[in-house]
């Protein structure tokens, strides 16, 4: 006869087998949740439904041209979302997700956030940024889909939510991250935070962290990026504040980041997110120094700290809290259940084709500017006049060399043709030519990933690191604009038209 315990064990198993068996569909996460005792009472998603009977709206995107809002949905229950929807209502212009929905049926929605303690956002009344809609594609068992591109200052939060844990209740959290994209900054959470956006001591926290830490708290092994957990003024790896060498540097391109907390007692594991199992990083009692008992809040923010701490980046997936503390064997079907999911990379790039080693020129496509060209004079990028009997000097200074990205290898660089070792990057959101310096920072800052022109001609250059952001000329000069936004070179006006370049022959 087999006890109590090694039948719930022998159930969740079995959900694992079902979803790893058929792909989506058959069981999500929440279901093995549920099974374990611990349900989701926040569950986030836009790439799948995270319960397999769950068919409603996954996310809302907002689309610039007129503003107007739709709802993405799951292809079929239980289901991958429906990319082909949001590429059919976002063609021809630019989307922002607006609202993460939650499909838990508690309405723990996560949306723009509000300013905080630390910070106010750039957007207007001191909110964060919203994230584009096309920034983190990615397939799972090969059917497309968007994740959240999480750039510096861009935010979500709820500060109402229901079910959560506040106090020192316990619950359970993971998330699937893009295990490449981080920083040092503060701070890329998911998670349990303040309802106040302010800081009002230790322990109002418990959300997932992932990065190379702020400079001050907590690390692992190696450099990082580490899964570690936000438990308010500081990143913990572990019991120590500083460094818990068991918990080791992250190299996978998805990954599946675990966090759990009761009285006095909590853990952080990790794992590949598109292969094998997870490990252990820390297990055992509450640091010291106000975290024994937890004062949480139960408030939920995506992308930034509890009191909107906004520098950071970092992609998001999918995530859930639940009620109770969960599992290892219900934690481990439910990574079963996310590599079954079969998230893979796919390509960031669209429109006509770039060839690596190529030299080019690229010309403007606004009506009043049709005979101006990307140029540079010293650091400064521009457009200008260019023609066949024009200059030696102003012709090279027209060229441009095609690179592999500095920053990500599936998209772009572009160095200058008469100051070799120098890329286009951008810098305060204006575009500049400046030597590389082989800094993480620069390279990212100077990897641009091309799609069809917004205008129906040639391509328009996404910025990697902020994907609301493309190049633009404005007043002859160069920048990263959003289509819409507090810069007046984010002006709506002509957006299209001036973030769309003809990709040509150099001139040099």
């Amino acid at each position: 006869m087999f006890s109590r315990p090694s039948l719930d064990r022998a159930w969740i198993v079995a959900l694992s087998l079902v979803a790893t068996s058929s792909g989506v569909a058959a069981t999500g996460p929440c279901d093995i949740y549920s099974s374990g005792g611990t349900p989701c009472v926040a569950a986030h998603s836009t790439t799948r439904a995270l319960y397999g009977s769950f068919s409603g709206a996954l996310y809302q995107v907002s689309r610039g041209s007129d503003g107007s809002k739709s709802d993405i949905f799951p292809l079929s229950a239980g289901g991958v979302a429906n990319a082909a929807a949001q590429d059919s209502f976002c063609a021809g212009t630019t989307c922002l997700i607006t609202i993460i929905y939650d499909q838990s049926g508690h309405g723990n929605h996560l949306t723009q956030a509000p300013p905080g303690g630390a910070a106010s956002g750039p957007d207007a009344n001191g909110y964060d940024y919203l994230a584009s809609a096309v920034g983190a594609p990615v397939t799972l068992k090969g059917q497309k889909a968007y994740g959240v591109f999480i750039a510096p200052f861009t935010g979500y939060r709820n500060n109402n939510a229901k079910g959560t844990a506040v106090g020192d209740q316990s619950e359970g959290l993971y998330a699937v991250f893009d295990g490449t994209h981080y920083n040092k900054a503060c701070c890329f959470d998911y998670g349990n935070a303040e309802t106040t956006n302010t800081d009002p001591g230790n322990g109002h926290m418990e959300a997932i962290y992932f990065g190379q830490g702020d400079g001050w708290s907590g690390s692992g092994s190696g450099n990082g990026p580490w899964i570690m957990a936000d438990l308010e003024n500081g990143l913990f790896s572990g019991f120590d504040p500083h460094n818990n060498p068991a918990n080791p540097t992250i190299s996978s391109r998805f990954v599946t980041a675990v966090l759990k907390g009761g009285p006095n007692k909590w853990a952080i594991r990790g794992g590949n997110a598109a292969s094998g199992g997870l490990s252990t990083y820390y297990n055992g009692v509450r640091p010291n120094n106000g975290y024994n008992p937890m004062i949480k809040e139960g408030a939920i923010i995506l992308g930034i700290g509890g009191d909107n701490s906004n520098g950071a980046q970092g992609t998001f997936y999918e995530g859930v809290m639940t009620t109770g503390y969960p599992s290892d064997d219900t934690e481990n079907a439910v990574q079963a259940n996310v590599v079954a999911a079969g998230y893979a990379t796919t390509d960031l790039t669209s429109g006509p084709k770039l060839t690596v080693g190529s030299s080019i020129s690229l010309r403007a496509t606004t009506a009043c500017c049709t005979t101006r060209y990307i140029a540079h004079t010293g650091a400064t990028v521009n457009t200008q006049v260019v023609s066949s009997s024009s200059s030696t000097a102003l012709k090279q200074q027209a060229s441009w060399v095609v690179r592999t990205g500095l920053g990500n290898s599936a998209c772009f660089s572009f160095e200058s043709k008469d100051t070799p070792g120098s890329f286009i990057r951008h810098s305060n959101y204006q575009l500049a030519v400046n030597a590389n310096d082989g800094s993480k920072l620069f390279g990212e800052d100077a990897t641009f990933c091309p799609q069809a022109g917004l205008n129906g001609q040639g391509n328009s250059f996404r910025s990697w690191s902020y994907p609301t952001r493309y190049w633009r000329h404005f007043n002859a000069l160069g920048y990263i604009a959003s289509n819409g936004g507090p810069h007046d070179f984010d002006s709506a006006t002509s957006f299209n038209d001036d973030v769309s370049f003809v990709v040509g022959a150099s001139f040099a």
